[in-house]
């Protein structure tokens, strides 16, 4: 399997070469050549593997397809290692929860539990295994790595947990100053390890996201440093969490017949543009819902056509934290494919056009009607209103508690119900991560697992620096010249 750029770079590299790498060198994203395909035998084989031997063995499976430079043992050892009921809390690893009552045995709408493992978060999902990759890679190699990253909540916890001791890897975080919730800093801050760095940056996450793919894009500074990323614009990543899709679609149907739909929330497009992999590789998924918060800059692509970014100054602050982002990285991705993967097109939408105008427009170009009807994505929106609503209305009538994230998911998805098609809402993080909006909602407190008990007392290491690259960068000199 070879991958290459979204922008166009003659490169084709293999999977462990882009693992280590991020960003490709033209400051494209990586995919593969082609998707592997899925037949109905196969999709048959996979249904039996998760049903037989679990999610472990499902994610080698899937894994395997897109994976041919690491021998098959230790590939099975890695998913074996990561995907266990110790770290995640179930034998089932990502448990389907169905919204229905007595009274509605038929409802339609599900969640898929993505948020059991270390930090209540889906994006622990993909990071453990990101953390063993990486070990097991550079153990190979005999070289290190030094992660930078940007995180507008979950992923910036979910990476250090997963790379906390790791030998050979150290991790820059970067995350806006004050706007994460007091549990989500509370669990990144508190962390002293040495190899984790916390980086709070005065802006807003885009601020942060740019300041990383201006540090990926200065190739001699990312070489000498030895710089890799762990946010969604990194593949292996991304691909981690495509196995989510295939295990929610096997525990929503009962042949291959059926059909299903997903609605994810959506700041980044990295957790839905793995269901767009899933199906393009052939897994029967009917819609794509691209859920967003208040900052709809990809609901507004999806129903006009135009991807119009904000600013600092215009992206909200919200309820939904971990989606008020207005530079989603990961659609570079699907509009490659939409637009037949056209390089030399999608180098000047993403380089050119938004760094001059901070749009482009899509509506006038025929391949824009296949993003719903050939791509299947739909979209929506949702307010605090809505969130506060939601979780009102899931917590009385299902007696679940859900997030505020989740709950977006499910306002929109409920917009897009179809008769005779699951729909499967995947669940972002557990309700403690956003205590204060469930009590506004709820009048009552959300669990908090023991292990979590004071962690807002803990003493806390994080740098407080401006939004600025060069500060940024020599922060990273500093501590990587030291040793």
């Amino acid at each position: 399997m070879r991958y290459l750029s979204t922008r166009g770079h003659a490169d084709r590299k293999r999977f462990c070469e882009i693992l280590l790498e991020g960003l490709a060198p033209d400051g494209g994203l990586y995919l593969p050549e082609t998707y592997p395909q899925i037949s109905t035998e196969n999709l048959t084989h996979l249904r039996q593997v998760w049903q037989t031997k679990g999610y472990a063995a499902l994610a080698f499976e899937v894994l395997s397809l897109y994976i041919d430079d690491i021998p098959a043992d230790d590939l099975q050892a890695l998913c074996q290692k990561t995907y266990t009921a110790a770290v995640f809390g179930t034998p089932e690893i990502v448990p389907l929860k169905p919204l229905k009552t007595k009274a509605a045995p038929g409802a339609q709408v599900s969640l898929e539990a993505l948020s059991n493992g270390p930090t209540l978060a889906f994006k622990d999902m993909a990071m453990q295994l990101l953390g063993n990759l990486f070990e097991y890679e550079l153990a190979r190699r005999n070289a290190e790595l030094n992660i930078f990253g940007a995180t507008s909540g979950d992923t910036g916890s979910a990476a250090e947990y997963a790379m906390r001791g790791k030998k050979g890897v150290r991790v820059f975080m970067t995350s806006p100053q004050g706007r994460m919730s007091p549990f989500q800093q509370a669990q990144m801050f508190s962390l002293l390890d040495e190899n984790i760095h916390n980086i709070a940056i005065e802006g807003v996450f885009d601020d942060c996201q740019d300041i990383v793919k201006a540090v990926s894009n200065d190739l001699d500074f990312k070489r000498k440093y030895k710089i890799g990323t762990v946010n969604s614009i990194n593949w292996a990543r991304l691909l981690a969490q495509v196995v989510y899709y295939f295990a929610g679609y096997f525990q929503a149907t009962q042949n291959n017949s059926q059909k299903v739909s997903f609605s994810v929330p959506s700041g980044n497009f990295g957790n839905v543009c793995a269901g767009h992999v899933a199906r393009m590789m052939g897994l029967p998924i009917h819609t794509l819902v691209a859920a967003t918060n208040e900052n709809d800059v990809l609901d507004e692509f999806f129903r006009t056509g135009v991807y119009r970014v904000r600013g600092s100054a215009d992206t909200h602050e919200t309820s939904s934290p971990s989606m008020d982002i207005s530079k989603a990285s990961n659609f570079e991705r699907f509009v490659f494919d939409l637009l037949g993967r056209d390089a030399a097109l999608t180098n000047d939408l993403f380089g050119a056009q938004l760094s001059k105008h901070g749009r482009f427009d899509l509506s006038g170009n025929p391949h824009f009607a296949q993003a719903a009807t050939r791509y299947g994505f739909a979209s929506g929106k949702s307010t605090h209103a809505n969130r506060l609503a939601t979780i009102q209305d899931v917590h009385k009538r299902f007696h679940e508690m859900i997030d505020t994230h989740t709950a977006d998911g499910v306002k929109v998805a409920r917009e897009h119900v179809q008769a005779g098609v699951p729909m499967i809402v995947l669940e972002t993080a557990l309700p403690i991560k956003f205590a204060a909006t469930i009590v506004e909602a709820l009048g009552q407190e959300p669990t908090r697992p023991p292990k979590f008990d004071g962690i807002e007392a803990l003493p806390r290491k994080v740098h407080v620096m401006p939004a600025d690259v060069a500060q940024v960068k020599a922060y990273i000199s500093q501590h990587c010249d030291r040793v």
